[in-house]
């Protein structure tokens, strides 16, 4: 195998790193192409509403009124797929994550479903529990929501039972839980679980997680999110020896 030094690497780079100087949007390509391009993203999240079927059908085997049983979920990466939006604001060299682009989306976009979740929330309709969909859309731009939601087919879609931007979500998680037994909660951000997630250090996100590992596939069902999150500002860590590059 022949040996080459770093130095070979780094003038291959430099493109790459002048790409990302003047458009910073580009640091999230690889993570967006797997979000919408990749079969494993697929996989994971057929693998979710799997667990969250046989989570749902144990729930309510033993429960004595299923119609007190409630489902909680996201819409946006848990649901619906909203990739397209963010490949065009890459596409442009537009910071995405600053969200000046989503109130239109709302309006005007075309999400896809996520793979599995029609699937999953259909069966929970017919098993009679209630599905609440609560997410930090745009309450003023409720009635684009709405419509979209009920042309994708999804099931119990109502002005009641979609609870959008307003009271932080453990509120809204508080007002299902007034009338019904919440079993599952559903989504790709960890405040869509509990409050503790919410503007919090990454490091502190981390410990809850490991503190509430008995409710991960059990409780809460969390959907792969590769193209925006808490967690993309975070320095990576690296291995501290040099770098020596071989061919196979």
């Amino acid at each position: 195998m022949g040996v080459l030094t770093s130095h070979a690497a780094t003038a291959q780079d430099a493109p790459a790193e002048a790409a990302a100087d003047t458009c910073p949007v580009r640091e999230f390509a690889m993570g967006l192409r797997f979000q919408q391009q990749s079969a494993e993203v697929r996989a994971l999240q057929l693998q979710a509403f799997n667990i969250a079927t046989e989570k749902l059908d144990a729930a309510v085997k033993a429960a004595d009124d299923p119609s007190k049983l409630a489902v909680v979920t996201d819409l946006d990466e848990t649901v619906i797929d909203n990739t397209a939006l963010l490949a065009r604001d890459l596409d442009d060299c537009h910071m995405y994550d600053a969200w000046d682009t989503w109130l239109p989306w709302e309006r005007d976009g075309k999400p896809t479903l996520i793979p599995g979740a029609k699937e999953f929330l259909d069966h929970a309709n017919g098993l009679g529990v209630a599905i609440r969909y609560i997410s930090d859309r745009a309450d003023e731009q409720k009635s684009h929501t709405l419509a979209t939601l009920t042309q994708l087919g999804l099931p119990q879609v109502s002005e009641e039972n979609v609870l959008l931007l307003g009271p932080p979500k453990v509120e809204r998680r508080a007002i299902v839980s007034a009338d019904h037994q919440i079993v599952l909660l559903i989504g790709d951000t960890l405040h869509d679980f509990d409050a503790r997630f919410r503007k919090t250090p990454l490091d502190d996100q981390k410990r809850t997680v490991a503190e509430e590992s008995a409710k991960w596939g059990t409780e809460w069902i969390v959907l792969p999110n590769a193209s925006y999150g808490t967690w993309s500002k975070a320095p990576l860590s690296e291995w501290d020896a040099a770098p020596v590059i071989e061919a196979w």
